[in-house]
């Protein structure tokens, strides 16, 4: 089965895992993907990321995160940048997702990189993601 956006079927299954209460999230392996979720797992919007092998495929595995009280510590996980309708952002434009609480996921000439991050190294790129 083919894929258009392989990016935005990640978010959807780590979004769907959340709201049913899901404790991890298997997803199709790829490097653009693993980068997304070290982002959020630096972030810490999620506990861990292991790449596995069950002798078939090859997946990446999230660990999802939640408070005390048992909600997801993401509230929001939206796709920006589609195939459709790429957005690309200078260093200047990049957005401050909730004053600081939440992070934007760049595509830079430099790799995948957090909205601190690029700010940081002066480099603007694709937004891919916002979450908070």
């Amino acid at each position: 089965m083919m894929m258009t956006d392989p990016v935005a079927d990640m978010l959807t299954r780590v979004r769907n895992a959340l709201q049913a209460g899901q404790r991890r999230v298997d997803v199709p392996l790829s490097r653009m993907k693993v980068e997304i979720a070290q982002k959020l797992a630096d972030g810490h919007f999620i506990e861990g990321v292991k790449v596995l092998d069950d002798g078939r495929r090859t997946f990446l595995r999230l660990y999802l995160k939640y408070t005390r009280e048992g909600k997801p510590v993401i509230r929001e996980l939206r796709r920006v940048s589609r195939p459709g309708r790429r957005a690309y952002v200078a260093s200047s434009q990049i957005p401050q997702v909730r004053g600081g609480l939440g992070m934007a996921i760049l595509s830079t000439s430099r790799g995948i990189m957090s909205d601190r991050e690029a700010r940081a190294a002066g480099l603007g790129g694709e937004l891919i993601a916002i979450v908070h």
